[in-house]
């Protein structure tokens, strides 16, 4: 990764209030082993703010009940609510339409309805589906279990020793075979952006619809499915600043219209018989049931939070953290950071000579640092690196240099207890 600032100047970043943004997030005055706080786990679930908290128990409080089920007051002001939320994740990726977001418990959630919903019913035996080697088991496993189950094909996008995909590669895997391509957006293990601009250009000129898995993506970076030109975009509220349990799938309406419903059962019908059901429109075919009100409500609350620090003040001061972490751990011997791509989001997966990563984990929590170890449900780029595990730091816009400076010297720590 090339670094183009210094560590002075992203101590020094006047615009962005980073200390006035923590005093929103209550959970980062806890105190663990007796130590401040470093949370540095914001790829597997970011923290919530107070704004967030609070919608969360106003509509617990004063507004709670069942939507679209009823003419009484609760009832349609939760329904208001639960729009509206809609409108707000809407216009926060810019889609083209409000029928065109999807309300679903999250990624996985998401992907599933695709693979179900439009996989199912457009990929045969002998068809061929492109994934790359920086998925999530989120965006693999499914497609696994539909070629398997119609006897298609996966074929995969390889990486270089940066962990970035080698385009020319991409490009080559296509043929009168591809029916499918699946992407993320941001490398959950190891934060490489990918070009996916490019990457659906390509699978358009060929007729081939493409879904971005954008968890990683969407807390950390703009977004805007119109400007991507994609056919699905997903992305979880709980790496959003919103709650658990509640995640968005874009998808172009054109698409969505044609595709089959993944679940079957209340609100996502017009009429019902024994002989013949007459499904609802969209989005409210692939919403079936009674929907996490609560969580959409929370989740469009931390949109507003996002959207008025504006994502793209967000992108920067997490640069900043990321280049000042990426040189102080360059500069420590033994130490080797996995995946140093050009262009990548604040994550920081790294090695340390001798050490398990789950004995680093154990060590740095003794002095209040969370960090990820593991595969990160990403053993596909684990394999390609030839390790078992990674140790993971990653930033969040409340983040700040101390924090990172506790990260390091955490680091330190654990290379004097295991020499």
């Amino acid at each position: 990764m090339n670094i183009t600032r210094t560590a002075q100047k992203s101590k020094n970043s006047p615009a962005f209030e980073v200390e006035r943004i923590r005093a929103d997030f209550p959970i980062l005055s806890l105190r663990v082993n007796d130590k401040p706080l470093v949370y540095l786990d914001n790829a597997a679930s970011s923290q919530m703010p107070q704004p967030v908290i609070d919608r969360l128990t106003r509509y617990q409080t004063t507004q709670h009940a069942n939507i679209n089920r009823a003419v009484h007051y609760l009832s349609e002001v939760a329904t208001s609510e639960f729009e509206e939320a809609r409108r707000k994740l809407q216009a926060f990726i810019n889609a083209s339409n409000e029928r065109e977001i999807i309300f679903t418990s999250g990624t996985t959630d998401a992907i599933n309805l695709v693979m179900h919903g439009y996989g199912r019913k457009m990929i045969g035996p002998g068809d061929e589906i492109i994934l790359t080697t920086l998925e999530h088991h989120s965006n693999i496993v499914p497609w696994q279990m539909l070629a398997e189950e119609k006897g298609a094909k996966i074929r995969i996008v390889p990486i270089n020793d940066a962990g970035e995909l080698l385009i020319d590669e991409y490009e080559k895997l296509f043929n009168s075979r591809t029916k499918f391509v699946g992407a993320t957006h941001v490398s959950n293990a190891l934060g490489t952006i990918n070009p996916i601009k490019e990457m659906i250009a390509f699978a358009h000129a060929r007729g081939v619809p493409i879904l971005i898995d954008g968890a990683q993506a969407a807390p950390h970076i703009k977004v805007d499915v119109q400007d991507l030109d994609c056919d699905f975009y997903a992305f979880s509220g709980h790496k959003l600043c919103g709650p658990t349990g509640i995640g968005i799938l874009y998808g172009r309406a054109a698409i969505l219209e044609s595709m089959q419903p993944f679940k079957g059962g209340g609100d996502m019908i017009l009429s019902v018989t024994f002989e013949k059901t007459i499904y609802n429109t969209i989005p409210h075919k692939f919403e079936a049931g009674t929907p996490p009100i609560a969580a959409a409500i929370g989740l469009g609350a931390a949109v507003d939070y996002l959207s008025t620090i504006g994502m793209d003040a967000i992108a920067a001061h997490e640069l900043n953290l990321l280049q000042y972490a990426t040189e102080k751990i360059n500069s420590l011997p033994g130490v080797r950071i996995i995946g140093t791509a050009k262009h990548k989001a604040a994550v920081l997966s790294f090695a340390v000579d001798g050490v398990h990563p789950h004995d680093i984990g154990t060590l740095l929590n003794q002095d209040g640092v969370a960090v990820r170890t593991g595969h990160h449900c990403a053993q596909p780029v684990m394999q390609r690196f030839k390790i078992p595990a990674t140790s993971r730091a990653s930033f969040a816009f409340y983040n700040n240099i101390r924090e990172v400076d506790a990260l390091i010297d955490g680091i330190r720590t654990v290379q004097k207890v295991f020499t």
